[in-house]
């Protein structure tokens, strides 16, 4: 049941995350006004705005002007419904640990999101999410204090020196507070899997690319949605794989 109710949270969860990325893209408060069709810009109903079952209802478009919504709306909400469903199962009946993990997990998808559609990372995505994270994890000490400082310094000065050296050509500042951010959720040396990760999952996304002559498709998503991810599988599997890499070079 637990499973059942966190996947429907989630799903709910995700429907706000679209307005939240859409709000953050035109400049307008999440608070204020009710949703309205991009498009059109008439206000929603009720039967309008259900997460999931309107976009079907609807056939992919709106009400109104008959334009099509974007498949980024159910998608998003399936995707936070299963990764809130996944972190329930994971931590079964610790529900401190499933709100935390469910709470890293909306921001994270924020992130992936906003960099994969316009490739940038705003502070409300990491540094503010970041520095809330540090009361908890004080309080019920999910890491010590060395862990964590080890964790922010290698997560934000690995990317700070990529900027340094490429003068903003390789990363941006975005990814330096995502790296902070990192260092926050995962702490040392579980920093390091995820970066790993990151940059294998790149390199096998755009490697095909580069073979087949495609250069634009190769460089066309944004290194934050490999970190993003590659955070994501850390902080459930990270432990593990650590474990049996130590065990196997040892």
């Amino acid at each position: 049941m637990s499973i059942l109710f966190f996947t429907i949270l989630g799903v709910l969860f995700g429907s706000f995350l679209n307005a939240w990325i859409w709000r953050t893209k035109v400049g307008k408060s999440v608070m204020k006004g009710r949703s309205a069709c991009p498009k059109c810009g008439n206000v929603l109903s009720w039967k309008e705005n259900i997460p999931v079952v309107s976009f079907f209802w609807l056939r992919g478009r709106c009400l109104t002007c008959q334009k099509p919504i974007s498949i980024q709306y159910p998608l998003v909400e399936l995707a936070v419904g299963f990764l809130f469903g996944f972190s329930a199962w994971f931590h079964g009946a610790e529900y401190l640990l499933i709100v935390r993990d469910a709470s890293i997990l909306f921001f994270l998808t924020f992130v992936f999101v906003y960099d994969f559609f316009y490739q940038e990372i705003w502070d409300r995505m990491t540094t503010y999410p970041a520095l809330v994270l540090l009361i908890p994890t004080a309080i019920f000490g999910w890491q010590s204090g060395m862990s964590l400082t080890i964790g922010v310094v290698v997560g934000a000065g690995f990317f700070l020196l990529q900027y340094l050296i490429s003068r903003g050509t390789w990363i941006g500042g975005g990814d330096i507070r995502l790296g902070m951010f990192m260092g926050v959720i995962l702490g040392w040396p579980l920093i390091l899997v995820a970066i790993f990760f990151a940059y294998v999952g790149g390199a096998l996304f755009v490697l095909p690319f580069l073979m087949l002559g495609k250069k634009k498709m190769a460089s066309r998503v944004p290194f934050g949605t490999y970190l993003t991810i590659a955070t994501a599988v850390t902080m459930f599997y990270g432990a593990d794989i650590l474990s049996w890499y130590i065990g196997l070079i040892s």
